[in-house]
């Protein structure tokens, strides 16, 4: 869920051993079987672009760009995610290529053990991202106001107010939420397809058995999560 390398990871379930992160080039490699020139060109675009370091809080590279070095026609629209669909195939085990329409970037995620991830972000930002992921994913809000925040995690303190401010700054930091535009002066935030696609669907069964204490099976979490709905991210 953090930069892992210089590339944007999601979160996975401490038991996904399966996750071979030794031999992610060695996937690479497979691109060419299923990607032309200008698309291993394109391709290598977006994870330059998809690093935290170079393009601190402006990751990926909008569909425009995309489509450019794809030489694409702009109402070849199908083409682009034809392209994003190939490369995920290719390369599921280790990276995921994501579209975010609403922030209008594309960006490649690095899969990632959680004990991994779990050093990049604190427990503290790790709960805020559940709720906000929650609230939104699950319960189609389109933004969370920081005054629901604080009154889900704490009273409302000079203190716990800048705790807040700060483990949001840091999904900020690594693009899983933004902060929400509106005429409104309350504060505000929106998760992005970044933050959407950071928890394994391992992670979410771990996550909700421990909150129902009781298995639960993995076709119950995710229709809880409405994880059917993100196109092929039930295969996390």
């Amino acid at each position: 869920m953090n930069q892992t390398g210089n590339m944007l990871s999601e979160q996975l379930e401490p038991n996904d051993s399966y996750v071979d992160n030794h031999r992610p080039l060695a996937a690479m490699a497979q691109l060419t079987a299923v990607l032309s020139p200008d698309e291993e060109h394109a391709f290598m675009q977006i994870m330059f672009s998809s690093s935290a370091t170079v393009r601190n809080d402006n990751f990926g590279l909008p569909r425009r760009e995309v489509m450019r070095l794809l030489q694409l026609k702009p109402e070849e629209i199908d083409a682009f995610h034809q392209f994003i669909d190939r490369v995920n195939q290719s390369m599921a085990r280790y990276f995921q290529l994501v579209y975010d329409e609403r922030r209008d970037q594309t960006i490649l995620l690095m899969r990632v053990p959680a004990r991994q991830a779990k050093d990049m972000l604190s427990a503290e930002s790790l709960a805020l991202l559940m709720f906000i992921f929650y609230h939104q994913d699950v319960l189609q809000n389109e933004f969370t106001l920081f005054t629901q925040l604080l009154e889900a995690f704490g009273h409302e303190t000079l203190d716990i107010r800048r705790k807040m401010q700060v483990n949001l700054s840091a999904l900020m930091r690594i693009g899983a939420i933004t902060k929400f535009e509106s005429v409104s002066e309350e504060e505000a935030y929106e998760l992005t397809a970044i933050g959407s696609r950071m928890f394994g669907n391992s992670y979410l069964k771990r996550f909700a058995e421990f909150s129902q204490s009781q298995q639960l099976h993995m076709d119950e979490v995710l229709k809880f999560f409405k994880r059917y709905n993100l196109g092929g991210a039930d295969t996390l």
